[in-house]
């Protein structure tokens, strides 16, 4: 309400009273139920970084197991509301997240991993937690999530309405920042959390307990992503990639707190949820109805996407980071990639090789389903082999490389059905070469935003611009109604089409292998190992990255193109962004420098799905993902574990920092290593 009030000494002149439009409350009062959720997932991120130093990228499959856990209590087993609730948010979500931090986090921390070792073993969790919860509770999705607060909206004066859930939800916020605040200034728990967060190493040799602190860390920032998963499971359809994609999402409020504000990321979470609802309000006419409609419904990704964008490096503190933007060296030495690692083994090579022939070789034995199933592999190897160009050879991270598959199925099936302006109906060959060649210029949607970020800023950046692929493109019906996506009539049979797609392949593995062992090669070798010294050798950097963007966009977009042809329609739920988290986890873990780990990684999801049921390849990647603080290069690291300078051996470990050694251990490293240096010489 605006009153203007008359002058000293003067006669009232006017009065003007102008009261809030009551839908413009009602839609507030509305985005405040998502906006708090919001607010308490940015709550639980910040407060987390700064106990732990690692960004909880499995929030969101924390906050989907919990809702879960909690629907088969109350509604299957039919316990008790607030016990089942109080089992899940205090004795089940701090138990996960301390556990986390004993099994996966510390041992990464005690060997000094860096934040994209760290990253990948969240990835990891993130989708060992989602195929746990396919196999538990099934991939449909399910109804009637209970909600603690249900009942009738409080009443508010004007006859407005606010729902008691949400009412609970601002006052956990409130609570909960309270408790924060007060815990980091005026205890001595939060002195020694201070400590920890300015350099852990010191904390801990001046006395400081630094693992209870980062599993306090833990357990608490696991407790906030229950919350948030019981919060926003009421409102819609449980299943186990909607409601973790759709937290992953909130980290555009920590992301704009820099991980470090909780003042702004509440503010920035209430803020979102209210714009969310306002902006229902506009209904152009016309052609840009359903664009609107859709940033209507996804204001948090782009807000996500704009964060990543502005933040840069500083939101993970990486700006100091001057080695590798991926340690793929320690992440995943290839299986007989050719490379520097690969060459010096041609039997592991060989075998690798064989592996792989025959695993691409056994569907031409299959039939019916089974050869159905198989027809996937071709293609799924071609989109992981974009993620070994990016990754593995350029050392860049790409979270979104599913989004370059869709946008490869989605133009291939637009020209065959004569939906590109300007061009008629194309057959499938030429449809899928021009698609091809349309979405490797795309690739700059994230190369360029690489030339100035490394790890986790990257990842954010990517998986933004994936997610936006899939939000505004593939799900919307302005782009995918009335396609059609039929093979030639020569390759109609499957055995025909799995023929082509391994010819295809072959094609993809040689020009990957070209790329490696030519000169590119060694200079994406050279900026992967250390970006500053490539510089300084004159190496085009900016033009590298791209370049490498450019050439994986256009292999996913191959590798799409062949899986909706393979499936004769397009299917947006097979680009899914989780989708993407998943199919990078499983590189990494393969071999992110390895071609043949590509196939092996594709084999490896098929098949294991194929053969079993739903979930049982998430599980696997996700447990192997965990343990790279075990396993430092994850199956590539294996075979040659047990050998002196292998994989995983005394010489590849990651060195001791100085200061840990004294003088004669750090003479005695010196000897045994020149010593094993010389046993490998021929």
């Amino acid at each position: 309400m605006l009153t203007v009030l008359p002058g000293p000494g003067t006669a009232p002149l006017a009065v003007l009273a102008t009261a809030p439009d009551p839908l413009t409350v009602d839609l507030a009062l509305a985005g405040l139920t998502v906006g708090s959720a919001a607010a308490l997932s940015g709550i639980g991120l910040v407060v987390c970084h700064r106990a732990t130093g690692v960004l909880n990228i499995a929030q969101g499959a924390q906050a989907m197991a919990v809702a879960y856990l909690l629907r088969d209590l109350v509604v299957v087993r039919h316990w008790p509301m607030w016990p089942a609730v109080a089992l899940c948010l205090l004795v089940v979500a701090p138990a996960l997240g301390v556990l986390l931090d004993v099994l996966v986090y510390r041992p990464l921390q005690r060997r000094g991993a860096g934040p994209a070792e760290t990253m990948v073993a969240g990835l990891g969790v993130f989708v060992l937690l989602i195929g746990a919860a396919v196999l538990l509770w099934g991939a449909a999705p399910l109804a009637g999530a209970p909600s603690p607060f249900g009942g009738a909206p409080i009443r508010l004066p004007g006859g407005h309405g606010l729902r008691p859930d949400t009412v609970a939800q601002l006052a956990a916020i409130l609570v909960l920042g309270l408790a924060v605040a007060a815990t980091t200034r005026w205890t001595g728990f939060g002195l020694r959390l201070r400590a920890v967060v300015d350099d852990r190493r010191l904390a801990a040799l001046s006395g400081v307990d630094a693992d209870r602190v980062s599993a306090a860390g833990w357990a608490f920032g696991t407790f906030t992503a229950g919350l948030v998963g019981i919060a926003l499971a009421p409102y819609l359809l449980l299943d186990p990639y909607g409601l973790p994609l759709l937290v992953m999402e909130t980290m555009a409020v920590a992301v704009a707190a820099r991980l470090r504000s909780i003042p702004v990321a509440v503010a920035t979470g209430l803020g979102l949820g209210i714009a969310q609802a306002e902006l229902t309000r506009l209904r152009p006419a016309g052609q840009l109805l359903p664009l609107v409609e859709a940033v209507q419904s996804n204001l948090f990704v782009v807000a996500l996407l704009a964060t990543a964008l502005l933040a840069g490096p500083r939101i993970t503190g990486e700006e100091r980071t001057v080695s590798a933007p991926l340690a793929v060296r320690p992440l995943g030495v290839g299986i007989g990639s050719g490379g520097r690692d690969g060459a010096g083994d041609g039997g592991r090579g060989r075998l690798a090789g064989t592996v792989c022939l025959v695993l691409l070789l056994l569907p031409f034995g299959f039939r019916g389903n089974d050869l159905r199933s198989a027809l996937l592999v071709p293609a799924l190897a071609l989109v992981l082999l974009s993620v070994v160009v990016v990754t593995g050879y350029g050392g860049q991270i790409s979270l979104g490389q599913a989004g370059y598959a869709g946008l490869g199925s989605l133009g291939t099936a637009l020209l065959m059905s004569g939906r590109v302006p300007g061009l008629p109906a194309l057959p499938a060959g030429p449809a899928l070469l021009l698609a091809v060649l349309a979405t490797a210029p795309l690739g700059l949607l994230t190369g360029w935003p690489a030339i100035r970020r490394r790890g986790l800023a990257l990842a954010l950046v990517t998986f933004a611009v994936g997610t936006a692929m899939s939000r505004f493109v593939f799900e919307q019906p302005y782009a995918t109604t009335g396609l059609l996506l039929e093979r030639p009539s020569f390759l109609s049979g499957d055995r025909a089409f799995y023929l082509a797609e391994l010819l295809l392949l072959g094609a993809g593995l040689l020009a990957v292998r070209a790329l490696h062992r030519g000169r590119l090669g060694r200079a994406l070798t050279a900026m992967r190992d250390h970006e500053p010294g490539a510089v300084a050798a004159g190496v085009d950097v900016p033009g590298l990255k791209s370049f490498a963007f450019v050439v994986g966009a256009a292999l996913a977009a191959l590798g799409g193109g062949l899986t909706g042809l393979a499936g004769r329609a397009f299917d947006a739920a097979s680009f899914d962004p989780v989708r993407g988290l998943l199919w990078f986890a499983a590189v990494v873990v393969v071999g992110a420098d390895s071609a043949l780990g590509a196939v092996l990684a594709a084999a490896l999801l098929i098949g294991l799905d194929a053969g079993t049921v739903a979930g049982v390849s998430a599980v696997a990647i996700g447990v192997l993902a965990t343990a790279m603080g075990r396993l430092p290069g994850g199956l590539a690291a294996l075979p040659t574990s047990r050998r002196p300078g292998g994989a995983g051996g005394p010489a590849s470990a990651a060195p001791l920092p100085p200061g840990r050694l004294s003088p004669a251990g750090l003479r005695a490293r010196a000897a045994i290593t020149a010593r094993l240096a010389r046993e490998r010489q021929p």
